[in-house]
């Protein structure tokens, strides 16, 4: 296991294997590093939206253009939740945040999309109350050759939720399961005309693909 700096990255540590608790935002640089000179280990990486999208960007696009075989889990609670609730890339427009006293104004990032057009092997997206799909991603994920990207919708009541009115963690699992939109319904919507109703997302596997990976050892 392999996490960079952040609410998700102590996750490493609660788990009985070898793990690597790295800087801020260069978790994928270090596990490259162990995928190359360890190729036959499972390699997994605990990232957060910060971590990820954030100050390790530039790691996060590169490492799925490499398709290195890797499996990384982020952990998405919208928010620097350790470091004082500042807004980040993935902050939803319109949320408070103590950067964004009068709502975020930028658009967030689809860290999904963004893993599937930089060439993820696979790509999948669910909340910590599809505990059940969840599970089943990430074995999937485990089992794809290549960089699979699985994306986990998570509370954060602290920063996030006490500034948007959703101060018990009851309340945003309850959000998640209300506003989550099954891929294959999206698609039948999107087909049908119909669009994205505001505040709903989707969840579900976006892609799964055998283009060539990195880091896997041909018998």
């Amino acid at each position: 296991f392999v996490s960079g700096i952040g609410c998700s990255s102590r996750a490493g540590g609660y788990t009985a294997a070898d793990s690597l608790h790295t800087t801020h935002g260069r978790a994928l640089a270090f596990a490259t590093g162990v995928k190359l000179v360890k190729p036959k280990q499972h390699v997994i990486v605990f990232t957060g939206d910060g971590d990820c999208s954030a100050i390790g960007g530039n790691h996060f696009i590169h490492a799925c253009r490499r398709n290195i075989d890797l499996t990384v889990i982020c952990m998405n609670n919208n928010i620097y939740g350790m470091t004082g609730g500042q807004g980040s890339p993935c902050t939803p427009k319109g949320s408070i945040t103590t950067t964004t006293p009068y709502g975020m104004q930028e658009q967030p990032f689809d860290l999904c999309k963004l893993a599937e057009a930089a060439g993820a092997n696979y790509v999948a997206r669910w909340t910590s109350f599809h505990v059940k799909e969840l599970t089943e991603a990430i074995k999937t994920g485990l089992e794809t050759p290549g960089l699979a990207f699985i994306e986990v919708l998570a509370q954060c009541p602290t920063a996030y939720g006490n500034k948007n009115k959703l101060r018990q963690p009851t309340q945003m699992i309850e959000r998640f399961k209300n506003n989550a939109v099954k891929k294959n319904k999206a698609d039948r919507d999107a087909a049908a005309g119909i669009p994205l109703e505001p505040g709903k997302f989707i969840v579900g596997e976006f892609v799964r693909r055998a283009n060539p990976p990195l880091g896997v050892v041909k018998e």
